[in-house]
Formats: structure tokens, C-alpha cells, sequence
């Protein structure tokens, strides 16, 4: 770590799934909360609702997770910034899927209420998406990466829709397509080797070709949407590699929805390219900074969820007075 210039630091924010009830509580009377409400008019969205008072089964929608999901991530953003300075310019971003957006606006590619529009309209898109093609996804342990996709690509070879959607660690994937075809799938994962296969309680098939319907109907709020050149790059999702504003980033955004979450990769792209110090996780829950632990083990890790989880801000030193001389 270079003492002149701080910690080396990779931002990075949780996705849709994070979310929990009441998640918005410990932070409402914080000086940033005001993000919540603005938040609000900009999508029209009672998003302090969101935030305060929606129970689980209201907030597992797709629509309504994504938008609570990242508004609370900008608000503990703010927050952050206030106590450790080196948030405020990190070495880089990342964020898992819907993440990918609050990545985004804390480096500088996109301000806060395009960021908001975004993700509401992405919602949105992903929630009608859902509903014309229901679908799931599926956690599976102990099996590589590699393994699994052979695993889809045989449930597919036999008319199975189903395909390998988050590579999230060495140890860690995430199947999604049609539920029989999950389920055909998982069945197969656990006799190559799988060690537990554990079913998301979602509605939709995200990071797949079903979700090409909203992909296409996304296009036109990204096109209206100013990209930055930013103050950081943003390790994308579909592609592990690090971009500026400048990089494409509305055809990246319109490809994650229907593309592998490249999360491990991304990690490594972090960790050994970038060469960052530490990963800071900020959002609800804690998942990021697991997965960081089992893909670059090396690399310190900070989370920062709730206020208690605030980094305390340093004492300054006290001033040594000069000595007189008689």
C-alpha cells in the first residue's frame, strides 16, 4: 500500500437477491438518506416505501429488489465516503449483475438519477420479461464452472432450456433457464460431482437468451442515457475486463442481461491486474466479500452493510509544540 496515496481500493456492490425487509431502517436518519427520497421522484417510485416498510414476498420482485437494492447502495456510498476518503476515488468498480450500476455511479461513468432511471427501467424491462417466459435459477456447489456448462449443454442437447448464467468462484455457479430444465440440470450437476444444489426463489431466467425481450426494449432508456468518461474504470460483467465511460458501456449493459455474470474472473482482473489492496463490499448482506475470499484469498476485505459497519474516521494526531530556545 503507497502510504502517500491510501488504500487500494476496489468498490464493489451486490446484485438483486441481497435484498432484505426493513433494510433501509439503519440508515434513515443518516445524512445521505436524503438519496432515498430523491430517488423517489426521480422514478416515481415510493422508494422510502421500498426501503422501510415492504415485506419480503413485495420485495423479491424483480423490479422493486433492483431499484431498493441500488438506491441503498448509494445511500451507504455516501456514507462511506464521509468517514474514509479513499472511497471517494477507488482504483476501480465492479458490481454483480444489477451491482453493476451503483459500480457505475461510484466511478463516475453515470450520475445518481440516470443510474435511477436505469435500473427502474431495467426493472421493469426484466419484471414483463418474467412474466411472458417464467423461469429460475439454481446455486450449485463443488462443481467447476467447465463441468456445469457440459451439464446445461446436455439438458439442452435434449430440448432443456437451461444455461450457465453467474460463475461466481472456483466453487461456485449459478444455473438459470426453465425450471423443469433446472431441475434436469441440477440433477445432473449432483452426478458429475455437485456437492449441494440450491434453488433462488426468482421468477425469471436473468442472464440468459430469455431475457432478450428486455434486453431489446432496455435499448432506448440506454440510448438516452450520457456515459462519462469517469474517474475509474468498471470491471464489466460480461467480459471481466476493466472499462471507461467511453468503452461501450449501453451495448455491455444491454449484453449483461442475456450473458454470464463472469464474477470470478472479474475478481482475479481486480486482484492480480489491477493489483487492488482491498475489496470493499457495500450494500446489504455479505456474499461479495465471500466469494472475494475463495478467488483472491490474498486481498483484504471490508463490508459495509449497516452503520456499525462504518470505518471509524482517524483522531487526528495531536500537534507537537515547538520548543523555545532560552
Amino acid at each position: 500500500m503507497d502510504e502517500m496515496t491510501g488504500p487500494r481500493l476496489a468498490l464493489v456492490f451486490p446484485g438483486q437477491g441481497a435484498q432484505q425487509a426493513g433494510m433501509g431502517r439503519p440508515w434513515a436518519s443518516s445524512p445521505g438518506w436524503f438519496l432515498a427520497e430523491r430517488a423517489s421522484e426521480v422514478s416515481g417510485r415510493d422508494v422510502v416505501e421500498l426501503l422501510l416498510r415492504a415485506d419480503d414476498a413485495y420485495l423479491r420482485r424483480t423490479d422493486n429488489a433492483q431499484l431498493a437494492t441500488f438506491v441503498l447502495e448509494m445511500v451507504i456510498l455516501s456514507e462511506l465516503r464521509q468517514v474514509l476518503p479513499a472511497a471517494g476515488r477507488p482504483l476501480v468498480c465492479a458490481g454483480h449483475s444489477l451491482g453493476e450500476y451503483a459500480a457505475l455511479v461510484a466511478a463516475g461513468v453515470i450520475g445518481f438519477e440516470d443510474g435511477v432511471r436505469l435500473v427502474a427501467a431495467r426493472g421493469e424491462a426484466m419484471r414483463k420479461a418474467c412474466a411472458d417466459a417464467p423461469g429460475t435459477m439454481a446455486v450449485v456447489l463443488g462443481l467447476s464452472a467447465g463441468e456445469l456448462e457440459k451439464a446445461a449443454a446436455y439438458v439442452r442437447e435434449d430440448g432443456g432450456r437451461v444455461w450457465v448464467a453467474n460463475l461466481n468462484s472456483p466453487q461456485q455457479t449459478v444455473l438459470s433457464g426453465e425450471a423443469e430444465a433446472v431441475g434436469r440440470c441440477s440433477a445432473v450437476a449432483v452426478e458429475l460431482g455437485a456437492t449441494r444444489v440450491v434453488s433462488i426463489p426468482v421468477g425469471g431466467a436473468f442472464h440468459t437468451p430469455l431475457m432478450a425481450p428486455a434486453a431489446v426494449s432496455f435499448e432506448r432508456t440506454l440510448a438516452e442515457t450520457e456515459f462519462l468518461h469517469g474517474f475509474a474504470p468498471v470491471v464489466a460483467n460480461v467480459d471481466a475486463r476493466p472499462h471507461r465511460g467511453s468503452d461501450g458501456w449501453p451495448d455491455l449493459l444491454r449484453r449483461q442481461l442475456t450473458s454470464p455474470v463472469r464474477w470470478a474472473d472479474s475478481v482475479r482482473t481486480m486482484a492480480d491486474e489491477l493489483h487492488c489492496d482491498m475489496f470493499v463490499e457495500i450494500g446489504p448482506g455479505r456474499t461479495l466479500t465471500g466469494l472475494a475470499r475463495k478467488t483472491a484469498p490474498r486481498v483484504s476485505r471490508l463490508t459495509v452493510g449497516e452503520p456499525g459497519q462504518l470505518p471509524a474516521v482517524p483522531t487526528p494526531l495531536p500537534s507537537t509544540p515547538t520548543r523555545s530556545v532560552a
